[in-house]
């Protein structure tokens, strides 16, 4: 495994998993060895061969990642169990391929270029059913479902504009590194590696312990963890023997670029909403779309990849006349202005072409946010996120993103913050 070019021993930290926020520091003792897993397959009915293929040569991606699964089937009753789930709602994969359809073709890119498990790619099924806006009551996020810690070490971005673990090209890059770094940790090992992207590595390392000092084996199966722990990886291997078996239907998925990114250079506002509106979608992580601040990027259609560089690049001459505009009051400056609307000074000059930091009175300053009136709503009995949203006119999942919540139920008398727009 070409691991060379990453794989560093970190420093000691507080590791978390994806799903998992308690903190734990690391063992300073050196890793606990893990014994490689042996689960062999008992399967009454023989698992279909899969003849040698170029996998990027094949019309559908689901078929490219099939043609390279290699971990061993498991009779294990968890992993049966989940099959039996898997087949008894043929509907699902429907859903999953069309959530994963701009994203499955870069994550396998992603995964092949660093020499790892092809069954790493399906780690978004299993973490955020490749929903990239998912976001956990563990404060987790995003596709990868990865937590404010995990992304601050691997360098994600996260601030009041931008959140990268909802960006498919940073959270795939962190994850994948995250990834890297647990094979090392648990000596080769993959289902401790899993098991420890979903729990945290301090509680995995002390179930092999644990089964070391009363003389149990330390595979996967044999510890003891919390019960979504234990269901992880079995979902994981579910998935990929059901594809490997062709029992269940993937819809297919063109194996080729369905996205690609443009780079943003300071902070731009798209202003053309039939087209900020077809980018929405690919780019959760920008948290006032179409407010682009500290995203170093934008995802687009790979197709129109030239047309969304042409538009960034004439930025200059774009009508801001629907975003929200401050006029300067006695005792203002460019800090008091930029601190009371969440942005840096240099943002703030950034959207106004300003060469200087001096404002003087009554200047007409342009804010980054696609809002006339930002509002605090109140939760009344029998209120609930689709009748809010509907009612102001906004989606769900900003409504969810602007005030942090993880899920659907809200209190009565819970306070709001709304961002409208007249436009």
């Amino acid at each position: 495994m070409s691991l060379n070019r990453f794989i560093r021993i970190l420093p000691l930290i507080v590791i978390l998993s994806g799903c998992e926020t308690t903190p734990e520091q690391p063992s300073s003792q050196p890793a606990v060895k893990a014994e490689p897993a042996t689960i062999v397959s008992k399967q009454s009915e023989p698992i279909e061969q899969i003849a040698p293929l170029n996998a990027k040569e094949l019309d559908d991606v689901w078929q490219r990642i099939r043609a390279q699964l290699t971990f061993a089937n498991s009779s294990h009753p968890d992993v049966q169990q989940r099959i039996a789930w898997y087949l008894s709602h043929p509907n699902y994969m429907d859903e999953i391929s069309r959530r994963a359809e701009p994203y499955l073709y870069y994550i396998v890119n992603e995964v092949e270029k660093r020499d790892l498990p092809i069954e790493l790619a399906l780690m978004p099924l299993i973490e955020s059913d490749f929903d990239a806006s998912a976001y956990s009551h563990k404060h987790a996020s995003g596709l990868w479902q990865l937590t404010p810690a995990i992304a601050k070490y691997f360098k994600v971005k996260i601030s009041p504009w931008y959140d990268g673990r909802q960006d498919v090209i940073d959270s795939t890059r962190a994850a994948l590194d995250f990834m890297e770094y647990l094979y090392q940790r648990f000596d080769g090992d993959w289902y401790h590696a899993i098991a420890a992207y979903n729990l945290g590595e301090g509680r995995v390392l002390r179930a092999i312990s644990n089964n070391k000092k009363q003389g149990k084996p330390t595979e996967f199966f044999s510890l003891k963890l919390p019960k979504q722990t234990s269901q992880y990886v079995p979902k994981l291997l579910a998935a990929a023997q059901l594809l490997k078996s062709q029992k269940m239907a993937f819809p297919a998925i063109a194996n080729k670029d369905a996205i690609a990114t443009v780079v943003i250079s300071g902070s731009v506002i798209l202003d053309n909403k039939a087209q900020w509106q077809q980018l929405e979608p690919l780019n959760y992580g920008v948290i006032r779309f179409p407010a682009i601040i500290d995203a170093p990027h934008i995802v687009v259609p790979a197709s129109e990849q030239k047309q969304f560089e042409n538009m960034i690049a004439n930025q200059k001459s774009n009508d801001y006349s629907q975003w929200q505009h401050y006029t300067v009051k006695r005792g203002d400056s460019l800090s008091v202005v930029a601190k009371r609307y969440k942005v840096t000074v240099s943002q703030l000059k950034a959207f106004n072409n300003l060469k200087s930091s001096t404002i003087r009175i009554g200047q007409k300053l342009l804010l980054p946010q696609l809002a006339d009136t930002q509002i605090e709503h109140k939760v009344k009995s029998g209120e609930s996120l689709w009748k809010i949203a509907n009612h102001y006119k906004v989606s769900i999942t900003k409504l969810k993103q602007w005030n942090s919540l993880s899920g659907d139920r809200l209190k009565i008398g819970e306070k709001l913050t709304v961002f409208l727009s007249n436009s």
